[in-house]
């Protein structure tokens, strides 16, 4: 965890180039994500700097506050609202990889069975299988989507 972030290089960069186009969406998203980032460092007994593993850790995160915000907001009947958290997810999507679609998620849950060997297992294998998906889907799917389709899966 010792060395500098290239993905808050980036952040850093581009809200100062947001700041001089005068794009408050993204300048403000950006300070946002960046002040989340700050926070994490700061959040234990002592301070750290966080690695890339991490800082998407942050992002994911903070997307998926404004993905269950937007939702919230137009169950409320808030448009303007959700549109808001809907433009600040877009930039923060923007710093995430590449979304895994529900087929490649349910490639990489039946190859983790598999390569465990816990096919038989049930529902018991649940921790093993997700322990092993982690790394592989960290920023790149939605937990619970994930954890859906490997209980889907074991309760076969």
């Amino acid at each position: 965890m010792g060395q500098v972030s290239e993905i808050k290089d980036k952040l850093r960069a581009d809200l100062t180039t947001a700041m001089k186009a005068r794009d408050q969406v993204r300048s403000g998203t950006l300070r946002m994500v960046l002040s989340a980032i700050t926070n994490a460092e700061v959040a234990g007994k002592q301070a750290v700097v966080l690695d890339d593993d991490a800082v998407l850790g942050v992002l994911t995160s903070e997307a998926k506050k404004r993905r269950e915000a937007a939702t919230a907001f137009d169950e409320g009947g808030r448009a303007e609202m959700a549109d808001k958290e809907r433009a600040e997810l877009a930039v923060i999507t923007e710093y995430l990889p590449e979304q895994l679609d529900s087929d490649q998620v349910a490639t990489l849950v039946t190859e983790t069975i598999a390569d465990l060997g816990v096919a038989d297992d049930g529902m018991k294998a649940m921790g093993r299988v997700m322990g092993a998906l982690q790394p592989k889907v960290r920023g790149r799917a939605d937990g619970g989507a994930v954890a859906a389709e490997v209980r889907r899966q074991l309760g076969q």
